[in-house]
């Protein structure tokens, strides 16, 4: 098994019972029978063997070898070897006697490093889903700036409709004014009305109308560029 595999499994199983204080180290500089060690602590005889039972089922069940577990009777020191790694159950008062850790720990190895850098790589997905200062500027200049042109968008629809609804009502204007022209004058003189009397009347009524027509379409075009 892959010495970082199995140093990730020795780290779950220790933490599933509770384990205090875990430490591992490399030494692979020091000797060629094992690559790494792990001390931990066990606060009684029962935890201490509870977590040796708990390395062994987990190195087991990922299809690991179990060399020899030494110290069970006991449970102050309970020793784990799999081969490339030697685990240290210990309890306190005899793991602060032996003092492991002068003896092989010149290379310590962090747990998140041990356990595969998951905590390193939530660290560094949080980091990546934060966004940094210079992309919040851009992003609130981002939407100042598209507030701003949204202002003149909304300006020019309420020109446009304005001028839209004068032209609407300047042709219905037109239209019923020559109309009533031409009634007007057909009955005054009992035939078609000459070209110059329609003219006149109808700039009259045009003028008339379309500012009545204007005043009463330009609010309207207003409310609904507005309510858009």
């Amino acid at each position: 098994m892959d010495i970082k595999k199995l140093q990730a499994l020795v780290i779950d199983a220790l933490e599933d019972v509770k384990a205090q204080d875990i430490r591992i180290y490399d030494t692979t500089h020091l000797t060629s029978m094992f690559d790494s060690i792990v001390v931990a602590s066990g606060a009684s005889n029962r935890q201490t063997k509870a977590l040796a039972a708990s390395v062994r089922d987990k190195v087991k069940a990922a299809g690991g070898d179990i060399v020899s577990m030494e110290g069970e009777n006991t449970g102050e020191w309970v020793l784990v070897d799999l081969g490339d790694m030697v685990v240290h159950i210990m309890q306190p008062a005899i793991r602060a006697y032996y003092r492991l850790e002068e003896l092989w720990g010149d290379k310590e190895i962090r747990l998140a490093e041990a356990k595969g850098g998951k905590e390193s790589r939530r660290a560094g997905a949080k980091k990546a889903t934060k966004p940094s200062m210079a992309e919040s500027g851009q992003a609130s200049a981002a939407q100042t700036s598209n507030s701003g042109s949204k202002r003149p968008a909304k300006a020019a629809s309420k020109v446009a409709a304005t001028k839209t609804a004068k032209k609407t009502a300047a042709k219905t204007a037109a239209k019923t004014a020559a109309k009533s022209a031409a009634k007007s004058g057909t009955a005054t003189a009992g035939k078609s009305p000459a070209k110059s009397t329609v003219k006149s009347a109808v700039k009259k009524t045009v003028k008339t109308v379309a500012k009545k027509a204007t005043k009463q379409a330009v609010p309207k075009a207003s409310q609904s560029t507005s309510c858009n």
